[in-house]
């Protein structure tokens, strides 16, 4: 999962950047990197490591500006380096773009703008996302940005900004999420509500569809034909803390010695007079021939576990296959079957 965070508005862009990315880290990730717009043009960091290395060395440059985005890179698309590290740019370097999810037909379009003589510098399908703005941009962000969608195939969130209109952030989401911040001093575009807690707790959640308009003034919400929408605003309620290893070496073996908890906790939700009640008609449970999970990475873990408790206990048959893989087969399906499809996040290919 990639982590986004854009800013338009009237404070120092940067020390915004580094504290979401800080709060991204949870998502996972393999590199990050920040573009500020200042004096007119982009000034951009990034490198693969920790959010910690990359804001140690930001703290000793001067930069400044009051427009910028930061990501978080889980790599899908080429290998873990720097130049494939978010942010990605055009053929100008005035266009800059953060994006999660995959664009499943970026290789034939990048064929396409490589004939037209677009030049690219990485192995990542985000930076079609810049060149097909480039390609399409002669009057206003998103309204290139608008044509882009009606090209590109797969699931995204992304968020675009230009020197040519400085005060201003376009984003726009299908299958992955984007929430839109809006605060006293300007306005946040992110992948994850917890990247904005320590600016607002004032937002939008983007639907899939959305085109996000953001200035320092305000913002408009569009579909994907640039017609306007109106969107009610929500307050965060809940608290986030920052994640910390808690005295472990590494995330993943804090997650390892927690999984006791985390079992513990969801069957007691489900507890009742003793019983686990899943709130299911037990006609229908009685009436399953066969049940399919369906899962990717760690979910899919999940799945087999499951798999071996539900024929020990409930002795139904079970089949646990990857997500990925599944949506390509014929799979022959007798009646009565029943899915659990899983997903970690709800935002990444599996689902």
């Amino acid at each position: 999962m990639c982590g986004i965070i854009g800013y338009v508005g009237n404070k120092s862009a940067l020390p915004v950047l580094q504290r979401a990315l800080k709060r991204l880290e949870y998502r996972g990730y393999d590199s990050a990197g920040v573009a500020i717009l200042q004096d007119g043009r982009f000034k951009v960091v990034k490198q693969p490591g920790k959010v910690e290395k990359l804001n140690a060395l930001l703290d000793s440059m001067p930069i400044d500006g009051n427009l910028g985005l930061g990501h978080t890179r889980w790599a899908t698309h080429g290998e873990v380096n720097e130049i494939n590290a978010h942010p990605h740019w055009d053929c100008k370097q005035e266009i800059m773009v953060v994006h999660n999810g995959i664009i499943e037909n970026y290789k034939l379009l990048r064929k396409e703008l490589e004939d037209k003589g677009h030049k690219f510098l990485s192995q990542t399908d985000t930076e079609i996302i810049a060149h097909l703005i480039e390609e399409y941009y002669t009057h206003t962000l998103e309204e290139a940005v608008i044509k882009v969608l009606s090209k590109i195939k797969g699931t995204y969130a992304f968020v675009v900004v230009s020197q040519q209109e400085p005060e201003k952030l376009v984003g726009a989401r299908l299958l992955s999420p984007l929430i839109l911040g809006l605060g006293k001093d300007g306005y946040y575009l992110a992948s994850d509500p917890t990247a904005l807690l320590d600016e607002t707790r004032l937002v939008v959640y983007l639907d899939d569809g959305d085109v996000v308009v953001v200035k320092k003034d305000g913002f408009q919400i569009l579909d994907f034909k640039g017609q306007p929408k109106r969107k009610a605003s929500s307050e965060i309620q809940w608290d986030f803390s920052t994640p910390d290893k808690a005295g472990y070496p590494h995330f993943m073996l804090k997650e390892i010695y927690e999984q006791p908890e985390v079992v513990k906790r969801n069957i007691t939700k489900y507890i009742r007079a003793e019983e686990i009640s899943l709130s299911i008609d037990e006609n229908i449970l009685r009436e399953v021939k066969h049940l399919w999970i369906v899962a990717c990475g760690t979910a899919y873990h999940a799945g087999l576990i499951s798999e071996y408790l539900i024929e020990r206990w409930a002795k139904i048959p079970v089949t646990v296959d990857t997500s990925s893989e599944f949506r390509y087969r014929d799979a022959v399906l007798e009646e009565n079957t029943v899915f659990i499809c899983i997903s970690q996040s709800g935002e990444t290919a599996d689902t």
